[in-house]
């Protein structure tokens, strides 16, 4: 991990005043950035709709801050089960019964289309996830939302102080190697993520958050 994240990592306080200041303040700017990126939005959506011949949305169930439901918002970048090569059936056929059992790969046989990959390259398919920050569920710094069984598999010993906070759009795992992370670096870094609000953090998770998803590193 980068000696930058060791540095800043240090645990504080925030009074509730503040809180309700800061969530006012990032769902407002959910509202702002929803509007800015309607447009590459609806493109990529009528996009994947023509090739998909499907609902250009769909909606993970995941476990959002004090355990509630959170129905999590993404574009469709998979479809047509049916495009798998021989050799790769058996891969496809364990993560449809199981995903968390499997790690991501570049060669995920499910992702059919190029422009689907470019979508989830640059985090395009996360675009819908800012209503969820407009809602109040989502922040933009935070813990991924996770599902009931990562969290039972991977984050058990700590999930109560896990689901005390909003999952964010992005966090340090998303700006230290997102898909080519382990879980067990998955898991150190999101609980890093949750023993701070430090607001220089934040930022420069914001900033390093964009150079991320315009570069395309480390996601597929």
């Amino acid at each position: 991990m980068p000696q930058f994240y060791s540095a800043v990592l240090t645990p504080t306080l925030t009074s509730g005043s503040a809180n309700r200041g800061r969530e006012f303040v990032e769902r407002s700017a959910g509202a702002v950035c929803l509007v800015l990126a309607a447009p590459v939005l609806a493109g990529s959506a009528a996009v994947i709709a023509l090739l998909s011949g499907r609902s250009p949305f769909i909606a993970h169930r995941r476990v959002g801050q004090s355990g509630r439901d959170l129905w999590m918002l993404k574009l469709r970048t998979m479809w047509d089960r049916g495009a798998a090569k021989d050799n790769e059936r058996g891969w496809v056929q364990r993560i449809q019964q199981d995903p968390e059992a499997a790690p991501k790969v570049p060669w995920d046989a499910r992702i059919c289309s190029r422009f689907a990959a470019f979508c989830r390259r640059h985090s395009i398919d996360e675009l819908p996830q800012l209503w969820h920050v407009v809602r109040g569920d989502m922040a933009f710094v935070g813990p991924r939302p996770l599902t009931a069984t990562e969290i039972d598999r991977q984050y058990a010993s700590w999930s109560d102080q896990l689901l005390q906070v909003k999952p964010g759009l992005t966090g340090l795992w998303q700006v230290s190697g997102r898909s080519t992370l382990t879980w067990e670096q998955r898991v150190h870094l999101d609980r890093q993520m949750v023993r701070t609000t430090d607001w220089k953090l934040y930022a420069t998770l914001l900033l390093k958050t964009v150079g991320a998803i315009l570069g395309g590193r480390g996601a597929w």
